[in-house]
This record gives C-alpha cells, structure tokens and sequence, in this order.
C-alpha cells in the first residue's frame, strides 16, 4: 500500500515527460527506489504522505515534498559509493535539504511550512531554517491549580492561529563532532476559546495578537552514519532559549533542552536505539499562552496533553531488519511532567487555568515499519502505529521514529 500511496504521488507531482520506468528500480537489488529520481530528475522530490490520526487534532492528511540538492561532482561520487555497497552513498555527508509541506484535519486545524538545511566546507558549517503559518484547534487541560481531582481536570477547547519562523547556525570544532553556534526563534500569534470564560481570560490576559521572539545557544555532537535513519551512532543536542523585550517578545521565560539518541547493533539483523529527552520552563511573566510550555511527546499520546515546567521522556526501540529494505520495529516510552509548586502558588487566574496537574506519569508503546526508498541516501519510510492508556494514532515516518 506504502508503494502504492508512493507511486500515485509521483504520478499526480509530474509535469514533465515521464523517465524511464528503470529509474524507479536499484539495478543493484532489483527493488523499488526513488534514490536516482532524487538525484537526477531537476524537479526530482520525495512526496511524502501524511495520514493525521493526532488524537489533538483530529484526523487529517497532507503531502511533504523533500527535495535533495548536490552538485554534479557530489552525485556521481555518492552514485560510485552506492554501487560499491548496500549503505555506501548513505554514509557520505548529507546533502542540502528542502522540504515543503501542507496539512490539514476535520476539526479544521491546517499548517502549511517551508524549511531548508544547508551545509559547507564539509560539514564544519551547517545552517538550518524553518517558517509556516497555520491553525491549529485542540483540547487543553487543567486542574485550576490543583483545586481539581487529577482524575477530572477542566478540560476547554482552543483554536491558536500562528505564523513563525526559526534558524539555527552552527560551527564545527576542528577535529571534533561537537558544533556550537546560536538559534533564533520568532512568532505571531493569536488565541481563543468557544468557552465563554475561557476566552475572556485569554483576551484579558494575552490581548489580541502576540509576538513571541528569543534567542539562544545551540550545541549538538553527531557521530551517528546516517542522518535520516541511523544504524550506529550517537546525537546529544542542547538548547538554552531566552524570550525578552529586547528580542521584540511581549513574552517573558526561558527555556532549556537536552535531548540524545544512540544506535547499537546488538546482533546480526537487530538494532537497539534508546532517545531521551528533558525540557525545563522558567517563566518570568504570570500570563503566558498556554502553549508555550513543554509537553510529552511520545507516538500515542496527545500533544499538549500533559505539560509542565520540567517534563522529561524515554524511549527504547528495537528494530529487526529483514534485509536492507524492510525493517520492523517495537519501541516503549515514559513520559513525565511535573508543575513546579511555587508556580502554582504565585500564577493568577489567567496562568492557572492553563496549568496540568503537579505530576504526570503516562506510558505508551507499538510497533511499525519502514521502508528504504532512496538507498543512496539512506532515506526510509513507514508507519507506525502507538497506543497510550487514552487513546491510540497512526502515523506516517520518515527515519528512526524518535
């Protein structure tokens, strides 16, 4: 069905005179592959379906193109490397990327984007840029400061419309895996509610239209052998973000992430892969939007669903590899959120109805599959499918999953 979905998508994308059907094929195994369409065809991209089952928004599709940029020179040598060996070409430093995307859902909720990733001299530089507007219509929950039971928070619907726009420029220590460099982040947003009481809050608290603008340091160190789906390796990234007037923000916190993926292969056809994550909220202002802060993401589990000021996640995945095409997959994770205390205390009315309960410990698991469609590159496809103790989604991947 994925090949299907796959070919159908290429066939409506094309407006020029359609190549050789041998293009779609690896003469190396014979299998289907999009990896010489990538690299050869100007107009060359990979649609990327997308099936919503986000248990926040509802249920949606959409389409992403991502197109792969090189130079004449870099193709012919990563085309010698993938003739050479199975995961030849994938291991090469990759290429720029682009990727273009439009999604929407029944409860009306849509998101449209652009973001490009570019590298030089060899990878000692890289820069990484995203924007996109859209809106987004999903549930929030709240004990009102803990004057509700865990068990029976408040729960309100929101609609957030937004336009944003983030970039990243990173520089390679010499002779090391480890880059450093600063991260910019700036929105514009709105946000309300159908529940009357709701709404007025967030109107007298947020106002209209609000700008949300910061800046911060970034650090990651990579040694994994591919990018977009790892058979080996190590990623630890970090982020500090201030948002404050001096930046143009109306919005007032801080913010830090450490998060790290690693990638073992335990055994003939089998790969471990552990990611964790720890996010941390400090905020200097009483009325925020409630979407600012952290949440657990984990596959199953609703976005927004459980926030905090600390929320930290774990997640394990084992993958069986049938051979270098098909590989299927379980994984298991934590997620937990914990509202610091003197936040509680301190908020105002309009802080405190956005607030989650003081401790949240939610668990979710499932298994999937992937496909690789671009062996040159190294680029996999699949679906996974989760489930939380609430609820359960579909999704749609391209790479590990994490």
């Amino acid at each position: 069905m994925l090949r299907k979905i796959i070919i159908c998508s290429i066939l409506f994308s094309h407006t020029v005179q359609a190549d050789n059907d041998n293009d779609y094929f690896d003469p190396i195994d014979g299998q289907f592959d999009m990896g010489h369409y990538l690299a050869e065809n100007a107009y060359g991209f990979l649609p990327v379906p997308v099936i919503i089952t986000e248990p926040a928004v509802g249920v949606g599709g959409g389409v992403v193109g991502l197109f792969l940029h090189e130079s004449d020179e870099e193709k012919a040598h990563r085309q010698e490397q993938a003739m050479a060996s199975l995961d030849g070409g994938a291991k090469l430093i990759p290429p720029a990327i682009t990727a273009v995307g439009a999604l929407a859902t029944d409860n009306g909720s849509w998101f449209a984007f652009a973001g490009h990733r570019h590298s030089w001299k060899q990878d000692h530089i890289r820069y990484t840029a995203i924007g996109g507007a859209g809106e987004v219509n999903f549930d929030l929950y709240s004990t009102l400061g803990g004057l509700l039971p865990v068990e029976q928070p408040l729960q309100f619907d929101t609609q957030t419309t937004a336009a944003f726009a983030s970039q990243k420029l990173l520089f390679r220590i010499p002779d090391t895996s480890l880059m450093l460099g600063i991260k910019q982040f700036w929105a514009q947003s709105s946000i309300s509610s159908s529940n009357q009481v709701v709404d007025w809050i967030f109107e007298k608290a947020l106002g209209d239209h609000n700008t949300t603008s910061g800046l911060g340091l970034a650090a990651e160190y990579d040694t994994r052998d591919n990018m977009f789906y790892p058979s080996e390796g190590y990623l630890l990234s970090a982020e500090y973000m201030s948002y404050n007037k001096a930046m143009g923000s109306d919005y007032l916190y801080d913010s830090l992430e450490v998060s790290g993926q690693s990638f073992w292969p335990v055994a003939d056809k089998w790969t471990l892969a552990v990611a964790g994550d720890y996010q941390a909220f400090y905020a200097k202002d009483d009325a925020l939007p409630p979407t600012v802060k952290p949440y657990i993401d984990l596959r199953g589990v609703s976005s927004y669903r459980y926030q905090g000021d600390q929320v930290a996640t774990l997640q394990t995945q084992i993958m069986y590899h049938l051979n270098n095409r098909w590989t299927l997959s379980g994984f298991y994770g934590l997620g937990y959120a914990v509202q610091n205390n003197e936040l509680l205390s301190s908020s105002t009315q309009a802080n405190s109805i956005t607030e989650s309960s003081s401790d949240e410990l939610i668990s979710a698991y499932g298994v999937g599959f992937r496909y690789q469609i671009a062996r040159r590159y190294g680029i996999h496809m699949g679906v996974d499918v989760a489930f939380s103790e609430e609820e359960s989604a579909l999704y749609f991947k391209v790479g590990s999953g994490f």
